[in-house]
């Protein structure tokens, strides 16, 4: 009977040395998190499409939600009127000119007349058959003709000057007006929200038919294909840790088990803080600690806010 109770009270200290020896020794620990990115849209107005859920993984630009864009089109439409409309507020000189010149061609054909007329006078007028007041009155209609041909001249440069500035006046509203089209057309294209990265959608926080404005976050998004543990170690542990190295991380895997993961090391803080109140350094007494941040592949496991333990060298 003692050879009994010897044997079961051996093999019970066997086994809380076992568990004893199961106890994780860790060189740091903390929590996990992962790059967080808050999608918005850049225009307000009524979700006519948003279709996504807590948990979906979406794809890198893809069209996720989108805004109704009528207001935007329709004010596009009314710059894009406006700027054709100003071709039919031009002035068009042509007819004014058309007559001017009809006008000068029969007076130049007047003229002509008079001068072939003034050499048949002077022709006359050697020979006596002629008087000088003759020639003065017909010199004095070659006169008259050539200042209103060149009356009517004048008179096209002025219409063809006064139309011209009058016109670039009223077309150079176009260039402003062209830039304003532009805007709405871009307004109405931003109309569309596009996911920014590949990830999974954490939170949801608009639904379709709702009406939101610019800047308002409809969802939360993060890529967790990786997943950070950000820890806290102490300045003693500081020369130990460099970025790039390769570390070890535990996760609880049921009662007094634990799962691994290879991590590295991509952040290390370039100051000191405070201990957090939540974290177990591996010196509790120490003030000051360094945040460190470890990239480990997730396996579809981890989960933002789960707890983890570092491991910089084997357990002994």
């Amino acid at each position: 009977m003692k050879l009994k109770i010897f044997i079961s009270v051996s093999v019970f200290a066997v086994f809380l040395t076992a568990c004893s020896n199961n106890q994780l020794k860790h060189d740091a620990s903390g929590t996990f998190e992962a790059d967080e990115v808050m999608v918005s849209s850049e225009e307000s107005g009524k979700l006519i499409s948003f279709n996504i859920q807590e948990g979906d993984i979406l794809k890198k630009d893809s069209v996720i939600a989108e805004i109704d864009p009528l207001q935007l089109s329709l004010q596009q439409q009314q710059v894009e009127a406006h700027i054709q409309s100003l071709s039919q507020k031009t002035l068009d000189v042509q007819p004014q000119i058309k007559l001017l010149k009809d006008q000068i061609a029969v007076q130049q054909t007047q003229l002509a007349n008079l001068q072939q007329e003034k050499k048949r006078v002077e022709n006359l007028l050697k020979a006596d058959a002629a008087t000088s007041k003759q020639l003065d009155d017909i010199n004095y209609q070659i006169e008259s003709v050539q200042k209103q041909i060149a009356v009517n001249n004048q008179q096209i440069a002025v219409f063809i000057n006064n139309t011209e500035t009058q016109n670039r006046s009223i077309l150079s509203e176009a260039p402003s007006l062209e830039k304003q089209a532009a805007q709405f057309k871009d307004r109405a294209r931003r109309t569309h929200v596009v996911n920014p990265i590949n990830g999974t959608v954490l939170t949801k926080y608009a639904m379709e038919g709702e009406v939101t404005s610019a800047g308002k976050g409809l969802y939360k998004i993060a890529d967790l294909s990786s997943i950070l543990l950000r820890a806290y170690i102490t300045g003693t542990q500081l020369p130990e840790v460099k970025i790039g190295q390769t570390v070890k991380v535990f996760i609880d895997n049921g009662k007094d088990n634990y799962k691994e993961y290879s991590g590295t090391i991509t952040w290390v803080a370039d100051k000191a803080e405070f201990t957090p109140k939540t974290i177990q350094t591996k010196d509790e007494r120490a003030n000051l600690v360094y945040a460190i941040k470890i990239k480990v592949k997730n396996d579809g496991y981890l989960k933002i806010g789960m707890y983890g333990e570092v491991q910089f060298t084997p357990n002994p």
